[in-house]
This record gives structure tokens, sequence and C-alpha cells, in this order.
């Protein structure tokens, strides 16, 4: 597929205000950077070097959750066209859609310059001045008033600040504003459009700017090189970050740290592999072989340009007994896979139920908790490539003898795909609370639950439904025991239920709430899980809630017998 060398640089990290005179570092910068060498750009295709600025957002560790609305920054005042809304890496990567703006881009400049970010022919930026440059205290300082958080909280070791380059660039005629992961979104909705006319700064210097040199809040340590132009799926996945850690925080572990996924027994999923390497094509055609449990899948006709990567998936269902598993992936007719060999482990979430209820229990040192907030993906992207044979036919001889030849080549289009989940909770009082009305209710009786969720996709042999909901409750502060949920209804819209208990006399699917459990609020929380795509798992948060007045004692009366 023929690119035309588009323009240069890209990014890497930056930030506000700070005294020159002040060197005190109170973070730890987690960043590197490649990169080198730039195209020729065009009339309506081109970029200037320093045209750049940095996006901080600033992340809860604990569920890497977006606590502040993400700041600009540069040392410009570019006049843009069209951005994408202030949206942070994090965000992309929990399923958010790329958005174009065309209201006035907001910015701010920091007194004190920022050091170069991205590189140019005349060098690449300077990864040792940017670290010192966002780990200075003033620097912090200033990035605490700017995004609105205190700074003693910012610093505390529970934060961090995840920092994107950004280019400002001509396309088209247009001036954008885009971190390396927009320039990744908007090139797969342009079928390589964006590619074809920049590379040299959309997919090499910009993304390069800035990579991790540890894992740190799901993201991995970039190990690809470093002086080549990146595919679109590892622009979103490993590049154009950096972090800043705080109070000496040791490095976060990688998502799963002794293995690749982890699987619920006897559950339909899917594991995913990104093959690169050379051009596949169907006349160079690429399979991938997994070996799972002494079975083989063969994923045949893998293509993709040169330069590029293509996801590769095997849709399978795990054993009905926990263990840890090996899966080995191995490529046939050219390129490499993104791993050889994946480790699985095969959890079993039931048998977890909390213990009998009785009516003399007491919790006298009961204390509110608040409920959890788990990792959450309700929509994920992917794509695959096309091709399609480009024709080109030349006339070979003389005006009287000879003949046509097709000289033409492989083009490849794009074609997206994508999921979402949505779902709702339901607690209401169980029909044997005698007195219960509407959601409230006297503790000591039961409650029941539903979940219902929703799968919507355009390819629905690359994703599964929900299959698994486990709720935990307030009584043991969203900890030690839970309910595995019986689905009762399967497919993309499923219902998910309580088990029938067996300490209800009747066999209800019901939880008993604790008869010493507090008037007020009585909210249980689900995660709803297991949900595969191609790429990874989507999942949600869901809690509802009835009311406690009083306890089943108040039902009973005891009066002489007359």
């Amino acid at each position: 597929m023929k690119r035309i060398l588009g323009i240069m640089l890209i990014l890497v990290l930056l930030l506000t205000v700070f005294p020159s005179s002040s060197v005190l570092a109170i973070g730890d910068g987690n960043v590197d950077g490649g990169g080198g060498g730039m195209g020729s750009g065009t009339s309506t295709d081109f970029w200037n070097g320093g045209d750049e600025g940095v996006r901080v957002t600033v992340i809860r560790v604990s569920d890497h959750a977006v606590v502040t609305t993400p700041i600009d920054l540069t040392n410009k005042q570019p006049m843009i066209a069209v951005n994408f809304r202030k949206v942070s890496k994090i965000s992309y990567t929990g399923g958010r859609a790329l958005s174009p703006d065309t209201n006035p881009y907001n910015y701010v400049n920091p007194s004190q310059p920022l050091p170069k970010i991205i590189g140019t022919s005349s060098g690449n930026g300077n990864i040792a001045a940017i670290k010192s440059y966002f780990t200075d205290e003033q620097v912090i300082r200033s990035i605490a008033n700017l995004t609105g958080m205190d700074f003693n909280i910012l610093t505390n070791g529970q934060y961090r600040l995840l920092i994107e380059p950004i280019a400002y660039l001509t396309f088209g005629g247009i001036k954008y504003a885009m971190t390396a992961t927009e320039a990744a979104l908007y090139d797969q909705q342009l079928n390589g459009g964006l590619r074809s006319k920049m590379v040299s700064l959309s997919h090499k210097n910009l993304p390069l700017a800035m990579f991790l040199e540890t894992p740190d809040l799901g993201y991995p340590a970039w190990d690809g090189s470093t002086t080549k132009a990146a595919s679109n799926a590892d622009i979103i996945s490993s590049l154009g970050l950096g972090i800043v850690r705080f109070n000496e925080a040791e490095p976060e572990p990688s998502e799963v740290t002794s293995v690749d996924y982890e699987y619920r027994v006897n559950t339909e999923v899917i594991t995913s592999v990104t093959v690169r390497g050379g051009q596949a094509d169907p006349d160079h055609p690429v399979a991938v072989r997994f070996t799972i449990g002494g079975q083989t899948y063969t994923v045949s006709g893998v293509y993709y340009p040169e330069g590029d990567s293509q996801l590769v998936w095997v849709r399978w269902r795990t054993p009905a007994t926990p263990q840890t598993m090996t899966i080995h992936v191995s490529v046939s007719g050219g390129g490499s896979a993104s791993q050889s060999t994946i480790t699985a482990r095969i959890v079993d979430l039931s048998g977890n139920d909390p213990p009998n209820p009785v009516a003399d229990d007491r919790n006298d040192a009961y204390s509110a908790a608040a409920a959890p907030n788990k990792a959450q993906k309700t929509s994920a992207s992917w794509g695959v490539w096309r091709p399609w044979w480009h024709a080109y036919w030349v006339w070979h001889g003389t005006d009287e003898d000879g003949y046509w030849c097709d000289h033409g080549w492989w083009e490849f289009d794009w074609l997206s795909y994508s999921a979402s989940l949505s779902a709702s909770m339901s607690v209401v009082p169980d029909a044997k609370a005698p007195t219960a009305y509407g959601k409230n209710m006297k503790s000591g009786y039961g409650i029941n639950q539903t979940v219902t969720a929703n799968v919507s996709t355009n390819q629905s042999s690359a994703v599964t439904d929900a299959q698994t909901a486990v709720t935990y409750f307030p009584e043991f502060r969203y900890e030690t025991y839970w309910r595995h949920l019986d689905r009762t209804r399967g497919g993309y819209s499923s219902l998910f239920e309580f088990k029938s208990n067996k300490y209800s006399t009747y066999k209800r699917r019901t939880h008993f709430t604790p008869i010493w459990f507090p008037d007020g609020s009585y909210t249980p929380y689900t995660w709803l899980i297991d949900c595969w795509t191609p790429a990874g798992m989507l999942s949600i948060n869901l809690t509802d809630s009835v009311t406690i007045r009083g306890s089943f004692w108040d039902d009973w009366h005891i009066a002489k017998l007359r």
C-alpha cells in the first residue's frame, strides 16, 4: 500500500509554571522517548517544529479513574480549527469514541517555557529535561492549581499524572490538535488517510515522543522499535504517554502480574494477539495457530498493510475446573505475534456465599463502607484489514504486437467493529416480607435482585454475551463474602438472579439482610463481567438500594392468652 511520506515530529511531556530557581523534585517520571527523521510536507499537509503541547490528566491509582478534566499546555498560541475535546488516553482505552469539535480550542501557556517534546531533524526531545520539569515541586503545584486539586492530595501517592504529547498539524488544509492516540483513532476512521500523508509525524515522532519505561496504570513498557513508524494498534495500546508518580511509589504492576488473562470456569472467552511484520496479503497469507488445552485453533487469511498490524483472536470455552493454562501461539507465512505464550488463570467464583444469618446476630462495631468501583469498560472497538486489488494495466510490445499485463498492487480498507454493554440492577424486598411496601422493609427479611445486561455489536461472531454477575453486600463491607448469580436467561439480553438460598424455608432466590443492620439505605453492589471482545472484556458496576426502617422483631407481638 503506497503511503506518502508526510511530515515530522513527535511529542512527550510538559507542564506549567515553575520558578527557575526551584529544583526540588517530588515525583518520579516514568517516560522514555524515540523518533527521529522527518518527511516532507505539502501545502495542505504539514507540521512545523515546535507546534506542540501536552495533555495532563490526574488519574486515581486504585481504579484508574479520571478525576480531573484534562488540561492542554503549550508554549504556542495555536489557531485550531478542529480538536477532539479534552479526552485522555485512559478514557479512550475504556471505550470512549473519538468526537471532533470545532469550538474554540482551550489551552494554557505556562510562564516557564516547556522543554522540547517532539523530535525533529535537529534532534529528539530531551527526556532528562522533561522528567526534571514534570517532577519539580513548583510545576506540580501549578498543575494542582490548574486541575483544581489540593496539592497535598495530588501528591499523597493515591494519584498519578498521565501526560500525553499533542501535535498542532495541518491536514487537508485544516489545522488540528491531536494526541498520538487521537491521531491513531482518526487514521482508523480514514482507512489510513492520515498515515498516508503524515506518517513521520502521526505514526512515528508523535507517538514515540513518549512511552513508558516500566508498566503503569494498565499500560505496558514499550519494547518495540523507537525509530520506525508504529501501527495504530500499538499507538493506542502502548505509545504517546508518560506517567508521573508521587511519594516514591513503586511502579504499579501490569494489570495482571503473573498471568495475561483471568477467566472464569466454564465460560466462553476470547483470547487475542497482535501480528505484525512485513505485509500480509492474499499473495503472502498469514495464519495464526492457538494451542489451548491440547486443541489447536487456526485463524487463516490474516492480512495487513506493510508497517501495520492486525489483531487476531480465537473464541473458546474455559474448562470446568480452576487451573492455570499456557496457550501457545505460532505464526506461519511471515510476521510474528506479540506473544508466543499466553498464561491464563481459570478461577471459580462460586462457593463463597454468606453464612446463615440468625435472629440474635450482633455487630456493634459495624461502620458503613462505600460501594466498590471495580474496573469498568462498557465499550470496545477493533477492526480488520480487507485487501483489494488495485489493477494497473501496462501494454508490453509494439503497437501491432504485444500484450497487456496487470502491474497492480494490493490496497487495504479498514473495517471497523465495536461492542457496547449496558445493564440495570433492581433490588426489592422479598415477597415473603409481610410488612414491606415499595422499596421499604425491616431488617432481617430477604431481598430479591435482578440484573439485566444488554450487549450490542456489529460483529456477533467476535463478541460473547455477558456471562457473570457477582454481588457484594454492605454488611460485609463489600468484602469476604459474595453471591455468584444465576444466569436465568442467556443471549445478548441476559438476566441474572440470586441462586436459591439454602437457608430459605421456601428455597427462594433471596438474600437475608442482617437483623442488626441500621436504619437507612441498604445497597448491594454487583460487578457484571465476562462480555468478551477481541479488544478485551467489557464490564460494568451496578448498585441499587432498599430502605431499612426497623427490624423484623417489630412485627412480633407477645400478649397474654385469654
